[in-house]
């Protein structure tokens, strides 16, 4: 029971301070999906309001990596969170100019779209701001509060849907500047040393996991205008699914949570959802429009998390491949323009599903294969967190610890499960703590633990932990 209050304890240390950040991605989500995304005020169609708040955000990307020596830390005084914030504010303004009919004509279509580039540009410098102070908590934070908060843009855009235009132009006006300061106050919250360098050491980009992620970009923007009401990437009931999911999984397995197996869930979605693309008339389109969006919003979160944990590693600011990360977004459009280019060759509608759904399957398949390994993840860039537990970071004696158990379960020849009782063993964890966070009866515990006695050569577990602590 010790054992077991303990993880409470500790996975309650998780969401300590968690608030300011909650509310600063979570109002910057929504005030996306309620101004570009999904809008909420009526506005002229005469072009895509979507690809130039995208072209916006990556050009911002690209620009601030490029600058990246020159502009950081971005946190360390308050004007790129006031430029973010003016932006926001000023692309809000023009668009319910706009939209409640104060402004008609081309000068409408002008003004939607310089609020587009706008906002593109102040959402993309406040993603950079966000990235970077987020770089400076743990891993396991890191992971649950960008989940946490992508839930609360849900939360957010649900109870602004069905407003009248004052409402939804005060929701407008409003989110940016809270979602601004919210971040102030996560930064002041950190401690002095934890804060970001200003110091940018030589390092090789891990480009292959860009590579990866241009393709999936790619693979979603050639279905994203065919998406069935509630999929996208923004704040819909798919995020929602797979955030609530992952942020429960995180939060009460943390010390189990797989995101080695979770590295291998976006493939299969992908795959299964552009397989069910040309049949979509026998089973409709929301079950392939929801395995896409899935798919996407989690390859877009394993992909931070390996960066975060890449950039720990190096000793390099995370903006740097953030904005990489950002400026992908063109991929998308790239993507929405091919199926766009398909469609008005006259290429019939059947047909274009099927080509697009091979092309996809076969270029995902091999993408993975080839672009990226696990191994190759650890071995060449330290990442660590695709073993179970990895996103909890540990001390230098916990790393020690846990080497030793490995190397005795090598030497021992443990079966996978042995191994894995013996790491907890080492750990200090009692048998009732065991069985419950390895979901085992007693008589199943007791029987593993005997064979581990026997091929270790001890007789009790007093030795064990003996042997365990032996040099």
């Amino acid at each position: 029971m010790k054992d077991i209050r303990k993880g409470r304890e500790d996975r309650s240390l998780y969401l300590r301070g968690i608030l300011p950040y909650l509310f600063a991605l979570g109002c910057a989500r929504a005030w996306v999906t309620l101004a570009v995304a999904a809008p909420a005020l009526a506005l002229p169609a005469a072009f895509d309001l979507h690809d130039v708040f995208d072209y916006a955000f990556c050009l911002v990307s690209i620009a601030a990596a490029l600058a990246a020596r020159l502009l950081l830390p971005l946190n360390a005084t308050g004007r790129m969170r006031a430029a973010s914030a003016a932006l926001m504010v000023a692309a809000s303004l023009c668009l319910i100019a706009v939209g409640t009919g104060l402004v008609a004509g081309p000068a409408a279509i002008a003004l939607v779209a310089a609020g587009a580039a706008a906002g593109g540009a102040g959402f993309g410098l406040f993603l950079l701001l966000w990235a970077e102070v987020l770089s400076c908590i743990s891993l396991i934070r890191i992971f649950l509060y960008t989940t946490a908060s992508q839930l609360v843009a849900v939360v957010c855009v649900f109870f602004c849907d069905g407003l009248d235009d004052l409402r939804v132009a005060c929701a407008l006006v409003i989110l940016p500047p809270v979602a601004l300061l919210c971040l102030r106050r996560a930064f002041s919250a950190l401690p002095v040393a934890d804060r970001p360098s200003p110091v940018i050491p030589k390092f090789t980009y891990p480009w292959k996991i860009f590579v990866l992620l241009a393709l999936y970009s790619f693979a979603y923007g050639l279905r994203q205008h065919q998406l069935a009401a509630g999929a996208g990437m923004h704040s819909s009931v798919s995020t929602a699914i797979v955030m609530a999911v992952l942020f429960a999984s995180a939060y009460f397995f943390s010390n189990r949570f797989n995101i080695g197996t979770l590295y291998r869930s976006p493939l299969v979605l992908i795959v299964c959802g552009f397989l069910l693309v040309p049949v979509e008339g026998v089973f409709g389109t929301a079950v392939s429009s929801y395995l896409i969006s899935m798919s996407y919003s989690l390859v877009g979160i394993i992909v931070a998390l390996l960066l975060y944990d890449i950039a720990k590693r190096l000793g390099v600011t995370v903006v740097i491949f953030a904005a990489i990360k950002g400026a992908e977004q063109v991929f998308v459009i790239w993507g929405k323009g091919v199926a766009e280019a398909m469609a008005a060759a006259g290429m019939n509608a059947g047909a274009q599903d099927a080509v697009i759904a091979v092309a996809v399957v076969a270029m995902m398949l091999a993408a993975t294969l080839i672009l990226l390994s696990e191994k190759e993840l650890a071995s060449r860039w330290g990442v660590r967190i695709l073993d179970a537990g990895g996103l909890v970071e540990k001390t230098p004696e916990e790393l020690r610890r846990d080497e030793r158990a490995a190397e005795l379960a090598e030497h021992a020849r443990l079966t996978p499960r042995e191994t894995e009782i013996l790491t907890l063993v080492a750990q200090g964890k009692n048998g009732p703590a065991i069985m419950q966070e390895l979901f085992i009866a007693e008589g199943t515990f007791k029987a593993h633990m005997s064979h581990i006695y026997e091929k270790c050569g001890v007789a009790n577990r007093r030795e064990l932990v003996v042997l365990l602590s032996a040099k």
